[in-house]
């Protein structure tokens, strides 16, 4: 069996869907008896400073020849300067979650520069891993040889106990409806957007929880706060930051919508959570999301369309038999997700195909 060493930014045990994917190949490979080491980079990412490069540097240099090596898509760029001086000695293999170039709030030079980076580092590797689709053909259009990118999907938790498909069909008229959105508060996951759509639906019963971390991006987290003071929300959305995942669980179980209103999605694995949960899905149509959420389960609409998601989430607030068959599309979708044992296996053998 392969030994290989996964080089993360910072953190592995940080609460985002990148991280969470790469600890469950972690610890899967390990319950697979591959041995798997992890080198968390210290320094600022993606935008790097000389302490990642240099890390960077002293990790690939540390390393035997012949050793497999993968690198999560988010420390790239503190490898621009390292990186093809170990290709002819090391397997190194790219897991590239979404191209760094697509973040949402980016300036068109720096856009332009994570670009750069990404098609000139991208064509080095043995290969690359991507979660979907959608982020294999970004890989493609950038360079690089079809034959050297798998999609390789996140598996899913499964509730246990499952979730109950009747709360969809839960009238609003004892309590407010619940909407749960689950991810890091950063521009790219629409906040604001979402913020702006619901601001005027005050004639309906509704209350919005937020789960994801308000510290990761500051400047994102302090324009919300004034926007749901701006709006007159404070009594109607909770930013409850990140949460254990008991409380997630909890969340996911008390909620009746789950909406998330991303610019874009590599895959999105929250949404594929809230399929299990059997919750209706109010989202957009960026990136992978189309592919991740079934289409008889939510109502999607263009991305930083305020107008549109406003629409859509009237429509489904008012609308308890519309609720309800969101609900039984997402119940039937939850069926075909992989559980993590079954991701982590198809990983492992989409790794073993490009080393081959």
């Amino acid at each position: 069996m392969t030994a290989l060493t996964l080089i993360v930014p910072g953190a592995l045990d940080q609460l985002t869907g990148g991280y969470l994917f790469d600890r469950q190949v972690v610890d899967g490979l390990r319950a697979m008896g591959r041995t798997v080491a992890v080198i968390e980079l210290p320094g600022e990412f993606p935008g790097t400073d000389e302490l990642a490069r240099a890390a960077a540097a002293d990790a690939l240099a540390g390393l035997p020849s012949g050793h497999t090596v993968v690198i999560d898509g988010l420390a790239l760029p503190a490898f621009v300067e390292c990186l093809e001086a170990h290709t002819s000695r090391l397997s190194i293999v790219a897991f590239v979650h979404h191209p760094l170039s697509l973040e949402s709030g980016l300036s068109a030079q720096t856009a332009r520069g994570y670009a750069l980076i990404e098609s000139r580092l991208w064509p080095l590797m043995r290969g690359l891993l991507c979660p979907s689709a959608h982020t294999a053909a970004a890989v493609i259009a950038a360079g690089v040889v079809a034959d050297r990118v798998r999609v390789t999907a996140p598996g899913t938790r499964r509730p246990c106990p499952p979730a109950a498909l009747a709360k969809a069909s839960r009238s609003g008229a004892s309590r407010p409806l619940q909407l749960l959105a689950v991810g890091t508060v950063t521009q790219r996951k629409g906040y604001l957007h979402l913020i702006d759509a619901l601001s005027p639906l005050r004639d309906l019963e509704w209350h919005l929880s937020c789960i994801g971390s308000l510290t990761r991006d500051p400047a994102s987290a302090r324009a919300l706060r004034e926007a749901i003071r701006a709006h007159g929300l404070a009594t109607r959305v909770t930013l409850a930051g990140e949460v254990s995942m008991q409380q997630l669980d909890a969340a996911y179980r008390g909620a009746d919508v789950f909406v998330l209103a991303s610019h874009h999605e590599g895959y999105g694995m929250v949404y594929a959570e809230a399929l299990g949960y059997h919750l209706p899905i109010v989202a957009t149509t960026a990136g992978a999301i189309p592919d991740t959420v079934a289409a008889d389960a939510a109502v999607l609409v263009a991305p930083g369309d305020v107008h549109a998601l406003r629409g859509a989430l009237r429509q489904v607030l008012s609308d308890a038999t519309l609720r309800q068959n969101l609900a039984a599309g997402a119940a039937r979708a939850a069926q075909d997700l992989s559980d993590w044992p079954a991701a982590v296996h198809r990983w492992a053998l989409a790794l073993d195909e490009l080393l081959a």
